[in-house]
């Protein structure tokens, strides 16, 4: 159900507003006057088509926190406890007295940014652009000439080795064939996890020849990871129709760790994040980065973000060159004239 519009509380005989407790000069009371927030309301309220069911949480509360949260680089869980002791915050996602408790699960935030989908957090950035407009942080001619630069994020993932990758496939394994009750010849819940650990200690300790030897283990590893998959496949018969979609999907990807090699392309990473790609842009400290690279657009003058795209496949800088300048375009309502690059992308000036 759609969220309902929160009605202005009256005043309290008792109870004193926040806004008249704390610095009425502080850049977030600021900000909170320049934003839009009815503008934002209609458009994250018209992902809700049924009109049956508990009103959703407040568009004013989720928009607010998503700020706060790219603003201060912080996880859903932070920036809910974080909330509850700051009083300015409080008052940016339009609170009139003092809260003491949370206002959501932080899990929510990550149900509404999958809801929001691109087009919701890009009506979110476009707003942080009109607010600056409004303060007169940036002018409209700003707007003409942009810097845009890619880079990549960094997935939550552990650093990926074939002894991990498959001693997590069988982990899994064994829980969801557990879960789905299914019982397997053998698990090997004792000797996988420990000659994993093993081979980690030995290449930290740089005990190479120990490592070698035990790496030659990997291939038993690799066959028993393979066994524990075709006994949950003949087993997957005995499941539900309904539940067999994650069962299957874990064994697409189980299949996919084992057939990959050294040299392959299009590699799987790490089972929970199968988009992350493995990225070198020439850093000494770090030459390979496994994540998504992204366009970022900024004006040349002042620095402010005025486009951020993900751009999956590992593209070349130029060829994503046309879709940055196009969408800071519909964000900024200016279509830029300069495009600054660096050398990784072919110099050159978009004119309108």
């Amino acid at each position: 159900m759609r969220p309902k519009v929160k009605a202005e509380q009256a005043r309290e005989l008792f109870r004193q507003p926040l806004r008249e407790q704390i610095d009425a000069k502080h850049p977030l009371l600021r900000l909170t006057d320049l934003i839009d927030w009815e503008r934002l309301d209609d458009v994250m309220s018209a992902s809700f088509t049924s009109h049956r069911g508990r009103a959703a949480t407040s568009t004013r509360l989720i928009a607010g926190l998503l700020y706060l949260q790219h603003g201060f680089g912080l996880s859903d869980d932070d920036v809910v406890w974080q909330w509850l002791e700051n009083p300015y915050w409080q008052v940016f996602t339009g609170e009139t007295y003092l809260q003491t408790k949370a206002p959501i699960d932080p899990s929510s935030l990550t149900r509404w940014r999958k809801r929001l989908g691109e087009a919701g957090v890009e009506e979110l950035l476009a707003e942080t652009i009109e607010a600056a407009k409004k303060a007169q942080v940036i002018r409209s001619t700003s707007l003409k000439r942009v810097i845009v630069d890619t880079t990549v994020m960094n997935k939550a993932i552990a650093h990926p080795t074939d002894s991990r990758l498959l001693e997590r496939c069988r982990h899994h394994l064994v829980k969801e064939a557990a879960r789905k009750g299914l019982k397997l010849r053998q698990n090997y819940n004792r000797e996988a996890p420990r000659l994993s650990i093993q081979i980690g200690r030995y290449a930290h300790a740089k005990q190479y020849k120990r490592m070698n030897r035990a790496l030659r283990t990997l291939r038993t590893l690799r066959s028993r990871v393979g066994r524990v998959m075709r006994d949950v496949q003949r087993q997957i018969g005995a499941v539900a129709e309904g539940h067999r979609a994650g069962l299957e999907a874990l064994i697409a990807k189980t299949k996919r760790i084992l057939m990959q090699r050294q040299k392959d392309k299009n590699k799987l990473y790490a089972l929970h994040a199968p988009e992350a790609e493995c990225i070198s842009k020439g850093k000494a400290r770090q030459p390979y980065e496994f994540g998504v690279q992204v366009s970022i657009t900024t004006t040349h003058r002042e620095g402010l973000v005025v486009g951020a795209r993900s751009m999956p496949g590992n593209p070349y800088d130029g060829h994503t060159l046309e879709e940055a300048l196009e969408q800071a375009a519909i964000l900024g309502d200016v279509k830029p004239e300069v495009a600054v690059v660096d050398q990784g992308t072919v110099a050159w000036r978009y004119r309108a």
